[in-house]
């Protein structure tokens, strides 16, 4: 049922106007003759209202029709055609991916509108997303012919696109595919001979074409990674006039059967069953060597693409938390328990529903904030005016990225589960909507490379980022900060609580680097966790930056004051029943133990 579509705009209007410097990124070069800060509440107020008219009634059709395969294609629900072409005619789609395109979005701003797609449907979403996606890396690593020949469609997503790296013998074993392509008479043209599987929007009927952005090794390259190059293999060819040619003998053979995300679909996909399929190499071939560059210009799209995997994962679960908070407010049972024999009460009112209300409010509230920190970093990368804000993004954002993709999404299904037990038994129905968000959320940790590749990528390459400067510089701000506001008189406690995980931390740090040198072996074991709880030590520090900009909104007496309230409760329950666990992980890390390591296969 799209009423479950519950959202409001208040915490975006809060990040963009009270918190971060909106003002600063829509006075930049690129953006200060376009928008204001006076077009903000209309542009998020005109999106809420299209995604709750428009998107969120298909979120129903997706879940009971379905993507369907049937003779060798993809039909999707009738209502999601509707959807694309209005959210696309209006602008409000790939456009917006284009750094160059006029009226697009700064991601700040962007992102919020996204994230109301996400909540009222996050099954469509990745059609209107992925062709800016691929648009975005021909334009970064393409000829101008293919910029020229490609980016308009996909960006206008009159084409769609996908990203095709994951093979059926080999999920994130990258290095292992076997996908190749062979040279043919013109240089810029492969023969391509492979399979790809979980494919998103790999075949629909949304758009006359799709693009697929192909990882394969080119005949002769290198092993592993390294030998790999990235295709633009159409669906239809394209002729040299830009007009449609024939099939390009890429065949869907299946479409996934899901937990979730039904009118996704996620596609199983032949490349060449009968040695015709043709790709455009994107950039050069393999050097002397046989090292290629595709896996390079794939993260160009990966990274994004883990950013906005992280932000459905939240988008989800805020629809599942505003449907528990109405829930409780509605549902009367059970009396005060200081009042046995007064009247029934609203779960609300209920000591253990505040405290699940609570940690999903102060938890969404934080991941929000780290999504829209790294919005902020995107958009200082890409149009900064000072060399040294681009600087600081391009250094914070590889930092962050993986924190917003796993603990986002990891979080995610835990507080879905909370969501769950506000509604009781009624919310293990499908008759309401919890359900359908725990069954769409849970793949968003498996997404763009599991949370445990996450947390490698963050302890073994982030944390060296320039020699390990980039760490110690953000862990600075951080301890500056607590500095400067720990005699904070209602947050003293706050502040402290800060003070020692941040501690604890520096100590962690140090026993993994420890771990890294005397065994190795214990980093993946405890790699997640030093993922969570970095996650934890940053998420307290935006908390309380927020918690400070709602105090001085307070003290002004500008009223919404149940809302800048919320903000300082949520920080205060984050920093005192989630940051200990940053104390605690890091002890169990310090006196490791290896029980996982050593049990015998067979006791399993």
């Amino acid at each position: 049922m799209a009423s479950n579509f519950l959202y409001s705009n208040r915490d975006h209007k809060f990040i963009i106007k009270e918190w971060l410097d909106g003002e600063k990124i829509l006075g930049l070069k690129r953006f200060r003759d376009v928008y204001s800060m006076e077009d903000v509440d209309g542009i998020l107020d005109q999106s809420l209202r299209v995604c709750k008219d428009v998107v969120a009634p298909t979120n129903d059709d997706g879940d009971r029709i379905k993507a369907v395969f049937k003779d060798g294609k993809v039909t999707l629900p009738p209502s999601f055609k509707h959807a694309f072409k209005y959210i696309a005619d209006n602008g409000w789609g790939a456009s917006n991916k284009d750094v160059d395109g006029e009226g697009s979005l700064p991601s700040l701003l962007y992102g919020a509108v996204h994230e109301y797609m996400i909540a009222a449907n996050p099954a469509f979403v990745a059609y209107l997303g992925l062709p800016g996606g691929v648009a975005t890396v021909i334009k970064h690593f393409g000829s101008q012919e293919q910029i020229d020949f490609f980016t308009p469609k996909l960006f206008e997503t009159v084409w769609g696109g996908t990203m095709c790296i994951t093979e059926p013998g080999g999920g994130s074993d990258v290095g292992d595919m076997l996908t190749k392509a062979y040279p043919t008479e013109d240089s810029k043209i492969y023969k391509i001979k492979g399979t790809k599987c979980f494919i998103t929007g790999g075949d629909h009927d949304l758009t006359e074409n799709i693009i697929h952005l192909v990882l394969a090794r080119i005949d002769g390259a290198a092993p592993g990674t390294k030998g790999l190059s990235l295709f633009l293999v159409p669906k239809l060819w394209v002729n040299e006039d830009g007009s449609l040619g024939e099939a390009n003998d890429v065949a869907t053979v299946g479409i996934e059967h899901k937990m979730g995300l039904q009118g996704s679909a996620t596609a199983v996909l032949n490349f060449g069953e009968e040695g015709v399929c043709r790709g455009f190499l994107l950039g050069a071939p393999p050097d002397e060597k046989g090292v290629g560059q595709g896996i390079a210009q794939m993260f160009k799209m990966i990274n994004g693409s883990r950013l906005d995997t992280g932000h459905c994962a939240l988008s989800v679960a805020t629809v599942a938390y505003n449907n528990a908070v109405a829930y409780a407010r509605e549902r009367i049972q059970g009396r005060p328990i200081d009042n046995p024999r007064g009247s029934r009460v609203p779960l609300i009112q209920h000591e253990d529903i505040r405290r699940m209300l609570l940690t999903q409010k102060a938890t969404l509230e934080a991941l929000r904030a780290m999504i829209f920190k790294g919005y902020y970093y995107v958009d200082m990368l890409n149009f900064g005016d000072d060399p040294e804000d681009v600087r600081k993004a391009k250094r914070y954002i590889e930092l962050i990225t993986p924190l917003i993709k796993a603990y986002s999404s990891d979080q995610a299904w835990l507080m879905i589960t909370e969501a769950i037990q506000v509604h009781g038994g009624y919310g293990y129905t499908e008759e309401y909507p919890i359900a359908r968000q725990a069954r769409d959320v849970k793949i968003y940790s498996i997404w763009e490379g599991t949370n445990f590749i996450q947390s490698l990528d963050l302890v073994f390459r982030k944390f060296g980022l320039d020699k390990g400067s980039v760490f110690k510089e953000w862990l600075q701000e951080i301890g500056e900060f607590v500095k400067e506001n720990s005699a904070n008189p209602e947050l003293t406690r706050d502040f402290a609580m800060l003070s020692q995980a941040l501690k604890a931390y520096q100590e962690l740090i140090a026993t993994v680097f420890g771990y890294i040198k005397a065994n190795i072996r214990l980093v993946p074991l405890y790699s997640t966790r030093v993922l969570r709880v970095t996650a934890e030590v940053y998420c307290a520090f935006l908390l309380l930056q927020q918690a400070l900009a709602a105090q001085e909104k307070l003290a002004q007496g500008v009223g919404d004051t149940d809302f800048y309230k919320g903000k300082v409760y949520s920080a205060q329950f984050y920093l005192r029943n989630i940051v200990p666990d940053v104390m605690a992980t890091a002890q169990i890390i310090k006196d490791y133990d290896t029980s996982a390591m050593d049990i015998p296969e067979g006791a399993f």
